[in-house]
C-alpha cells in the first residue's frame, strides 16, 4: 500500500500537485499566468519542503501519463524518473479519465482500486 507520496498532475490545465505525508493531505494549485515548465522542478521542491516531506524508499511519485501536453506530460515524468532515481522513489503513473477530481477521496480510490501502472512507457498526449 502506497502511504506518503506526491501526485503530480501537470496536463496543461487545471494542473496540481497533490501530497500525503503521515496521513495528512496537501494539494497545491499552480496559478494560471505562471504556468510555466521550467518552473515546475522548483514549484515541486518547494511544495515537498515546505510539508517536510522525506524522500527515500518510502516514498511514491504518482504521475499523470495523460491525455495532456505534450510538454506538461514530458517535463513531469522527466523530473518524477529523475527522483526516481536519484532518491530509489517508487514510481506509479495514472490516466487522467481515471481521476475525476484532484482531491484526496479520489486518489485513495484511484490507489484501492489499483488503476495505478508502474510502466510509464505510454503517455497520452493531445494532439
Amino acid at each position: 500500500m502506497i502511504e506518503n507520496f506526491l501526485i503530480i498532475k501537470y496536463i496543461g490545465k487545471d494542473d496540481k500537485l497533490g501530497l500525503r505525508i503521515n496521513k495528512e493531505f496537501f494539494i497545491h494549485d499552480f496559478e494560471k499566468k505562471k504556468n510555466n515548465n521550467e518552473q515546475l522542478v522548483l514549484e515541486i521542491m518547494k511544495f515537498l519542503k515546505s510539508h517536510s516531506a522525506k524522500l527515500d524508499h518510502n516514498f511514491s511519485i504518482i504521475v499523470n501519463q495523460g491525455p495532456g501536453s505534450f510538454s506538461g506530460l514530458r517535463i513531469s515524468l522527466a523530473i518524477a524518473k529523475g527522483l526516481k532515481i536519484s532518491k530509489k522513489i517508487k514510481l506509479f503513473g495514472y490516466k487522467e479519465t481515471d481521476l475525476k477530481q484532484f482531491n484526496q477521496e479520489n486518489i485513495e480510490n484511484l490507489l484501492n482500486k489499483n488503476l495505478i501502472e508502474k510502466k510509464l512507457i505510454k503517455p497520452i498526449y493531445l494532439s
